[in-house]
Formats: structure tokens, sequence, C-alpha cells
């Protein structure tokens, strides 16, 4: 399994992308604007589509993605959301008045896309691949990812505070080798990233206190102009182990 980073940031500007991570070439997780620098052809051949949550940041290029390329397709592009995000995607984004509701275009028998809900602990194995929601802490509904190719697996936080399950479910992952986590802020903002539900260096160094394990971690989703102080404060404050900065285009196999 190869796992591929299209967008890590939290913002954009210049080469930055936010999140969307691609899975071998059939799966993305997330469809923030990273996903615009896939051509035609590598965007048509995308069969699921998994969301962390419905912020902005993370489901941008999606009405964009089922728009372009979802008549090129033989199949409805599968979005896999929790019944509250699916919710709202049908609410406040494909509803007509954002974007048409591809999920009955051309009509209600087949259509362009459909939904499917998903679960925390509940794994939806993809030939072979499996994906399990994992708890979180955010300010809308929202859900991390556990990745297992059956021999390794990497574990997504999304965006998230503080939250001791989440800890607990990683802690279960018995064959895991990476970690992406989030830290949003930098710690002069953390009062903003306790009342937004990220975290910042200060409140990620209490959450890795929390994880048995010993994977290679990544820091995503860092704020544009912030990403040299908060990688600083990174350092300065986690002990033990040594995160690292997620890169667009990094790859990972597994």
């Amino acid at each position: 399994m190869k796992l591929r980073v299209l967008g890590c940031s939290g913002g954009i500007g210049g080469n930055f992308r936010t999140t969307s991570l691609l899975i071998d070439h059939d799966v993305l997780i997330d469809a923030g604007t990273g996903l615009g620098d896939l051509s035609l052809a590598e965007m048509s051949v995308i069969d699921h589509v998994f969301v962390t949550h419905s912020h902005l940041d993370h489901i941008a290029c999606l009405p964009l993605l089922v728009d372009s390329v979802g008549f090129m397709r033989d199949k409805p592009l599968l979005i896999h959301a929790t019944a509250e995000t699916m919710a709202i995607l049908q609410q406040h984004v494909f509803n007509w008045e954002i974007w048409p509701d591809f999920a009955e275009i051309p009509n209600l028998h087949q259509p362009v896309m459909r939904y499917e809900e998903i679960k925390v602990g509940e794994t939806v194995d993809i030939g072979g691949r499996k994906l399990t929601p994992l708890p979180v802490n955010h300010v809308v509904p929202a859900v991390g990812f556990r990745i297992d190719s059956g021999q390794a697996s990497l574990a997504f936080s999304g965006d998230t505070t503080t939250c001791n399950e989440l800890w607990e479910a990683v802690n279960r992952i018995p064959n895991l080798r990476y970690l992406i986590v989030e830290t949003a802020f930098s710690d002069a903002e953390k009062e903003l990233a306790v009342l937004s539900k990220h975290l910042c260096p200060s409140m990620l160094a209490d959450e890795l206190k929390k994880l048995k394990l010993d994977p290679e971690i990544f820091i995503t989703h860092l704020k544009p102009g912030e990403v040299e102080l908060t990688m600083r404060e990174i350092s300065e404050r986690v002990q033990g182990v040594n995160p690292r900065i997620l890169q667009n285009g990094q790859t990972f196999e597994f």
C-alpha cells in the first residue's frame, strides 16, 4: 500500500495545499485543495473518498471532483462519512444552492456519487486495505483514520484537540508504523487552539505522553506563516520522541 500526501497545510498560498491523502490510486482521505494538483485522468480513477469532517479545508475540492470526473466514470464515486458529516454535506454543500446534488444526478437510481455511512471503530475493507474511523474531538463531528495494509498501519488524527479516546484507540494498533497528528497553532495562540478544538505544541506534548507505542510521528495542519515557529516549539516541548513535519508530495509505503 502506498499513501501520497497531496496536501497537509492548514491554509493556502504559494506551495501550500490543504488536507488530502491519496491511497494507491483509488482511495482518497479528505478532498482539500491538494486534490486539485492531480490530473483529470488521476482524479477519474478515484473510487472512494473518506471524509474526516465537513470543514472547508478538508472538502474544498470534493464538489469540483464530482463535477469534473463524474460523467467520465461508469459507477458512482463513493463518499464515506459519518451520518453527521453526510447531513452537513447534504444540507450545506450539495443542496442545489452552493452546488448541485450529485447524489441524484443524472437520477436517483444511477447517481454520479453515493454516500456510504461509516462509524467509529467499524472497519471498511477495500480490496484488503482496511480503513477504520478513530474517535477525535473537534468543533464539528469528526473522525481520524487507521489505515491498515495488513503488514503495517498508519494512523491519521485529522483535526482534533485533546482526546483520551483517540490515544486509547491508537494504542490498540499492534502494527502501528506511522502516526500523522495535527498541530494547527503556535503556543501564542493556545486560547484559539482551545476554542477551535485544535492542538498547539504544549498541548501536543501532553497528548503524546499518552502514546504507548513507538511509531514515526509526522505533524500536519500547520498554518502558513507559522510553520517554522510551531515546529521549533514542538521540538522544545515534546520529549522522548522526534516529530517531523509532514510534506506535500511525501509518500509512505507500508
